[in-house]
C-alpha cells in the first residue's frame, strides 16, 4: 500500500479546467485528512494549462525531490489547432482577435511546413504563461493589459506529425514529442505564421511524462476511492 510520508510518485490524468496546482492541492488536503497531518509536502513535476488535459505527475513526501529530475522527463502532446484566426492567449482562453484566409491552406502545404517544427528550436512563449519577469508571473502582467517582452527560449522538438486535418472546419490535429519548456500553444501560434492563416489551440492533451502514458495514470475520483477504501 502507498506510503505517503516515505514518498510517492502518482499518476494523474488532470481534469478540463483545473489547474496543476488545484489538483495538487486537493491531493494534499485529502491525505492530510486521512494521515491525520497538519502537513504533508505535495508537489507536481510540471505544470499543465487549465484548459489542457492528461499526465501530470505528483510526487508526496521524500520523494518531492525528484521533481527536478522528473521535470526534465520528455512530454509528448495531442494538440488540435483551429487555422485561420488567432487569439491573445494562442487558446480558447481568450476571444478571437484576428481572423486570416485559409484558401490557400492545403494538407500539402501543411505536410511540408510541419516538419520544418522538428529538432532545436527558439521559442517565445505566450505572454499569458507562468514565465517570471521581475519576481512577478507574465500571466499576471498580461491580464493588467500591461505589454511584456518575452526571451526566446531554445527547446528540442523530438518528433512531430499530423494526425488528422479537416479542410472544412480548418482544424489540425497534430502530436508533439518534446523537451521541458515547450509551449504547445506557442508552437500553435508559430504553426499559423509558417502557414500564413494564423491558429489557436482548440484542445489538449498531454498524452506521456517520460515512461508514464496517459491511460496508466489516475483520475482524481479514482485516486480518492483507493485512498478511502
Amino acid at each position: 500500500m502507498w506510503d505517503f510520508e516515505e514518498g510517492e510518485v502518482l499518476a494523474f490524468d488532470k481534469p478540463l479546467r483545473w489547474t496543476s496546482f488545484d489538483l495538487v492541492a486537493k491531493v494534499r488536503y485529502n491525505l492530510c485528512r486521512k494521515l491525520g497531518k497538519k502537513k504533508l509536502k505535495v508537489g507536481h513535476s510540471g505544470t499543465l494549462d487549465p484548459l489542457a488535459t492528461g499526465v501530470v505527475m505528483i510526487c508526496t513526501g521524500k520523494k518531492t525531490k525528484l521533481i527536478d529530475q522528473l521535470q526534465y522527463d520528455v512530454k509528448e502532446y495531442v494538440a488540435t489547432l483551429q487555422l485561420g484566426a488567432t487569439t491573445p492567449s494562442y487558446d480558447m482562453e481568450k476571444e478571437v482577435d484576428a481572423t486570416y484566409p485559409t484558401e490557400h491552406v492545403t494538407r500539402e502545404l501543411i505536410d511540408r511546413t510541419i516538419p520544418l517544427f522538428l529538432g532545436e528550436q527558439w521559442q517565445i512563449p505566450p505572454m499569458f504563461s507562468a514565465v517570471q519577469i521581475n519576481g512577478k508571473r507574465a500571466y499576471e502582467l498580461a491580464r493588467k493589459g500591461e505589454t511584456v517582452e518575452l526571451k526566446p527560449k531554445l527547446l528540442l522538438i523530438d518528433e512531430i506529425e499530423v494526425l488528422a486535418f479537416d479542410a472544412a472546419t480548418m482544424q489540425l490535429t497534430i502530436r508533439v514529442v518534446c523537451s521541458k519548456g515547450t509551449y504547445i500553444r506557442a508552437l500553435a501560434r508559430d504553426i499559423g505564421e509558417r502557414l500564413g492563416s494564423g491558429a489557436y489551440l482548440t484542445a489538449l492533451r498531454r498524452t506521456r511524462v517520460g515512461n508514464t502514458r496517459v491511460e496508466d495514470c489516475m483520475t482524481i475520483e479514482q485516486f480518492l476511492e483507493q485512498l478511502n477504501n
